[in-house]
Order: C-alpha cells, then structure tokens, then sequence
C-alpha cells in the first residue's frame, strides 16, 4: 500500500478559488509558480481605462481629436503597466481617426454647420420656430396651423399651399414672459406687418387670415426668441393658391404710388372703435370719422402728386375726385349729432372709397379690382344706413 504524500498547505479562504494553494503541478513542483504580472491570488490584470474611453469616442465620433490622443497614450500605458486592453486602445484610434478625417472633410465643404444646426434644432424639443423665411411657402405635416408644430414642408408659393410666410421678428431677451404675452405681441406685430407685405389690400381673399408661430417655453431656453407671421385659410381644410406678395418686389412704380396712398386711408380704417355698433360709442365712431377724414386728405395728396400713365391718368383723377367728395361725408359723419345722421354719411363714404372709379382706377394700373367683402358688422351697419339715406 502506497504511502500518501504529506498533505500540502491549507487553500486560504477568499472568493478565488484559482490561488497558489492547489494541486500539483508537474514532477517536482508541489505548487503553481505565480505568473509575472499578476497578484498573489493570480487575479487578471486590469483593462485600461483611457483605452475604454478612446473606443467610445471613436465609435460614437465625439471628439474624434480627444479619442486619437487618448487612444496612443492607452497604448503607451499598457506596454509598461503590463495591463489589458490593447485591442479597445487600437480600436478606438481607428475609430478616432476615421471620425477626425470626416469631422475635417464636413468642415471643408461647410457640412459640420449644417450638422451643428441640426443638433441644435433637434434639442430644442417641441415647438420650435423653423427655418422659413419671408416669401416662402409651406404645407404643416399635421394638416393645420393651429396648435404646436414640430416640421414643415416647403413647397412654391406658386400652387397650392396652406401658408405664405409674410414676416418675422425677434422678441426681446431675459426670462420666458409667458404664451400670453408672447402671443399678444405676436398679434399685434403680425397684423400690423402684414399689409406692408401684401399692399393690395383688394387682392387678400376674404377667408385668408394672419397666423404666427411663436416660441415655447422649451425652445425658449436654448435661445429661440423668433416670431414668424404667415397668412393661412381660415378653412382649416383650406387652401391658398399664388403668392400674396404686393410689395416694392413685385409691384412697379405706379403702382407702388397707388397703393401707398392708399395705405395712408386703410391705416386710418383700420383704427375704428371696438363697439361695433355706434349706437354704443358715438363719440369713439365720430372720432374715427375725422381719422379717416383727414387720411383721405393725405392720400389724394399723394395722387395729385404722382404723374400717372396716359392710360391711367384719368381713371385716377375720376377716383381722386371720388375721394374728395368722400372725405366731406366722413368730415359730416364726423360732426354728426346721432347714429342715425352718422349712418346717411358713413354709406354715403363707403360707396365713395370703393365704387366704379376705384374699379376703373385700378384696372387701368393692374391692380385687384374686386373690393374686399365687408364682415358681418359692417354689412348691417351698411344695410342700416342704406335704410335711413332713403328716406333723407
């Protein structure tokens, strides 16, 4: 019976069960020689670090410069600390190299501006402003102009379209003022906009409205402050169809002439009171009747001034003519001593401002010749004072 070898030394106790403590290992060797490199208890030896971080960079193409460095220093680390990662430390200054020479190309041929306007828009979250400028057109993927937009698509002002952008403007710095407020000032400065773009106030379908995209809260913060002022149909299902651009860019000088003088008279009715009815507000109507008496003034100056075309020369004297008989029953209106008396003279006016010679007028400049459809109010006011100039 063979006698057993003496028993070796006790394994210490410890969550490796691979130690120098273990069976023999070849003739003569009772123990396991610990490995060059390793700890006593033969654990691996670490990945390094930075060769983690270079593979990242690399793969991800972030700082693909910082991955290339980080990637030869891991390498030089590696050789004299004996640790592991050789292959993260090479993968990621392939990587970093690769993502270095793409970043250079884009830069060359302008592309990292347009990747950098991408990143930026993108973490604007929802309801950002887009990048649609005055006289362009575009269709909402959504189908409508109300509520938060996240894209648009531009198509040609010259088919069909859901709006026509007519200007922008940049709101004012500092904390987010609130959608109320963004939205009152948008209001006000839209529609105020609006008809130095379209000047042919006549040529703006009836069912054709200002709309605006403003910033949000979330866009506020990475620094969106723009306002965009478009036209769009007030059929949500609606459509516009050509351009509503009236202005020094499309116009010729006649009837640039035209128009601003007429803008003169449309700014001063577009001034009337909030009472819809002047039975509410006498005074605030009668007011207005002296706003737009004095605008007529202004504006058949500005005729009378401006040599017209030999074609055009007599329908705009005609019209100026209208103009002056005009302003006498808004000057009436003006001192008049009750609503019934402010209704003879506001029909009267009206019929003036837009009746056959303002068509002829027009017509011999090209300008819209069908006048703009009156709302509600004012077609009842009409209708009123149709009634009492009857019976005058």
């Amino acid at each position: 019976m063979a006698i057993p070898p003496p028993p070796g030394p006790q394994q210490p106790g410890g969550p490796y069960p691979q130690g120098p403590y273990q069976q023999p290992y070849g003739p003569g060797l009772p123990y396991r020689p610990w490995g060059q490199g390793y700890s006593p208890y033969n654990r691996p030896a670490p990945i390094n670090g930075l060769a983690i971080t270079a593979l990242v960079l690399g793969i991800l193409c972030f700082l693909p410069a910082v991955g290339l460095v980080l990637g030869l220093v891991a390498l030089a680390q590696i050789r004299r600390r004996g640790e592991r990662g050789r292959g993260l430390a090479i993968g990621g200054i392939v990587m970093s190299s690769i993502g270095l020479a793409l970043f250079v190309t884009a830069l060359a041929t302008g592309g990292a501006h347009d990747f950098w306007d991408g990143v930026r828009d993108a973490a604007r979250g929802d309801g950002v402003t887009f990048s649609v400028r005055k006289g362009e057109c575009f269709d909402a993927p959504g189908g409508s102009l109300e509520g938060e937009a996240y894209d648009v698509d531009k198509v040609p002002c010259s088919g069909r379209h859901q709006a026509e952008v007519f200007a922008d403007f940049t709101l004012p710095g500092g904390r987010f003022p609130g959608d109320d407020t963004i939205t009152e000032t948008a209001d006000d400065r839209c529609y105020a906009l609006r008809s130095a773009y379209a000047m042919d106030t006549w040529a703006v379908p009836a069912d054709v409205d200002v709309y605006y995209f403003t910033p949000t809260r979330q866009s506020w913060a990475y620094g969106d402050r723009r306002v965009i002022c478009m036209f769009g149909n007030t059929d949500e299902k609606g459509t516009l169809t050509g351009s509503l651009r009236r202005d020094a860019t499309t116009l010729t000088g006649d009837q640039l002439a035209y128009l601003r003088a007429d803008a003169v008279l449309y700014g001063a009715l577009d001034s009337a009171p909030d009472a819809a009815y002047v039975e509410d507000d006498l005074p605030g109507h009668r007011r207005w009747a002296a706003r737009v008496a004095t605008a007529l003034a202004g504006q058949t100056r500005q005729l009378r001034a401006h040599s017209w075309p030999g074609a055009a020369r007599r329908p705009v004297t005609d019209q100026t003519s209208a103009l002056d008989r005009a302003r006498e029953e808004w000057a009436r209106a003006a001192a008049a001593a009750d609503a019934d008396t402010f209704y003879v003279h506001y029909d009267r006016a009206s019929a003036l401002l837009e009746g056959r010679a303002a068509v002829t007028a027009r017509k011999a400049l090209g300008l819209a010749a069908t006048p703009p459809s009156r709302d509600a109010d004012d077609a009842g006011s009409a209708a009123g004072a149709s009634d009492d100039a009857k019976q005058v």
